[in-house]
């Protein structure tokens, strides 16, 4: 774990309150891992006090870093107005990341909305090392989907939108039925809502599946114990168990 001070490279908007954010980051992104995060400080004073998770989206080969971030609240709405060379106060890499088994060959990631925001680096990485990967992809609308453009050219995508704007009409998890079978693996992010009807739908039986929980962090560091969660193993801390954890654990 650092804390450095990264520049920012580029300050994108690439869906509609949704922004990309590439930072020159080499000590964080030679040791960072899908599915681990950084705590962002997002602002010049005190005020907000906290640090604001995001989860790594990519990593460079020349050290830098790209945060994917929704504009929710007084954090997020000061970052979207950064701007080139700006330094942003950053500590990370954190948390345990996504679990690659040697035996898998096909993996399946699952993203709702702005979920998309870990998987990215976790399809780079699988691509890299012969996996072949299939990515389903869900929002609302088609102006919420993540841009093709962005994804690695080899990633088979499936897209599933609300109203039927983008893909196929319905919910992201609709489509499990038709591609779980084919996977050896699954890594999911999405709201808590979307893991409670993947585990509801019975299609993961024998097969390992890995979400990232998304929830409220003070420290990032498992001092405060404000993520604490229950699962089948007892009370555990999001940012330093997880954020990824097996969904078969986590007791809803």
């Amino acid at each position: 774990m650092k804390q450095i001070l990264a520049p920012i490279i580029s300050n994108t908007e690439v869906m509609p309150e949704v922004h990309l954010l590439w930072l020159e980051a080499p000590e964080i992104a030679k040791a960072a891992r899908p599915g681990q995060f950084v705590m962002v400080r997002c602002g010049d004073s005190h005020d907000p006090l906290l640090r604001r998770p995001l989860s790594i989206h990519q990593v460079a080969d020349k050290g830098q870093i790209a945060l994917l971030f929704n504009i929710v609240g007084k954090g997020t709405e000061w970052l979207s107005h950064c701007r080139k060379d700006d330094p942003l106060d950053l500590l990370g890499p954190l948390g345990n990341g996504f679990s690659f088994y040697p035996a898998s060959h096909r993996l399946l990631l699952v993203a709702g909305g702005v979920g998309i925001a870990p998987l990215v680096f976790a399809a780079e990485k699988a691509l890299s090392e012969g996996y072949s990967v299939t990515l389903l992809m869900g929002a609302a609308n088609a102006s919420l989907l993540y841009p093709r453009s962005l994804l690695p050219l080899s990633i088979n995508l499936v897209t599933a939108t609300e109203d039927g704007s983008g893909g196929r009409r319905g919910m992201v998890t609709e489509l499990m039925a038709d591609f779980t079978h084919q996977a050896d693996q699954v890594f999911a992010c999405g709201p808590t809502s979307m893991y409670q009807s993947i585990a509801a739908q019975g299609y993961l039986k024998r097969k390992s599946a890995q979400i990232s929980l998304e929830v409220r962090m003070g420290c990032g560091l498992g001092a405060c114990y404000g993520c604490t969660i229950k699962t089948r193993r007892g009370l555990r801390q999001v940012c330093q168990d997880g954020p990824v954890f097996e969904l078969d654990d986590i007791l809803w």
